[in-house]
């Protein structure tokens, strides 16, 4: 059965080929406990946006990520066609989480804006400092930094993907420019 793209969230990036039977090295983009540890079937986005579904045969940890093989990948060549892919799952309903936590991939792209609704541009990443998070917000060739908090995010409207920020003085170098 074909799952919608916006029914599926991503759990891993692959890095690169690992060994010469065709595993590849994952890096883990889930913080859900035990994730990898029974999957069977994954569908893989590569770097250029195709899907493909895929078949897991095995999976170990390596460190602090994790080690996995799939069917009909055969070579390290092979693997390394699938280097950079995100790995996706159906998103489960029995995962619920509170209304203040949201996936990664659900906010990747989203549309943010100030309070007073000036467009800041888009959500291009996110990164994960010692502390906390932040959101790497991209317009043109501005970039904003702003902390994934609640004292600057102020508004998460997933199906409209749109976010609202509150701008302190100092995060938005040409102000006068939104």
């Amino acid at each position: 059965m074909a799952v919608a793209q916006d029914d599926r969230v991503t759990i891993g990036r692959i890095e690169r080929p690992f060994g010469v039977k065709g595993e590849v090295k994952v890096r883990s983009l889930s913080d859900v406990p035990g994730r990898f540890d029974h999957l069977d079937a994954v569908s893989v986005v590569g770097p250029m946006g195709r899907l493909s579904d895929r078949t897991v045969t095995h999976v170990r940890r390596a460190g602090s990520g994790y080690i996995m093989r799939f069917a009909g990948v055969m070579t390290p060549e092979e693997a390394g066609t699938l280097r950079g892919g995100l790995i996706q799952v159906p998103r489960r309903e029995s995962a619920a989480q509170p209304s203040d936590v949201f996936y990664e991939c659900d906010l990747i792209g989203m549309k943010v804006e100030d309070e007073e609704g000036h467009e800041l541009g888009l959500i291009d990443a996110m990164w994960e400092l010692p502390g906390h998070h932040v959101f790497v917000v991209r317009q043109g060739t501005r970039e904003v930094l702003i902390p994934a908090a609640k004292k600057f995010v102020t508004v998460v409207d997933v199906p409209r993907r749109r976010m609202v920020v509150r701008v302190i003085e100092g995060m938005v170098e040409d102000r006068d420019a939104l």
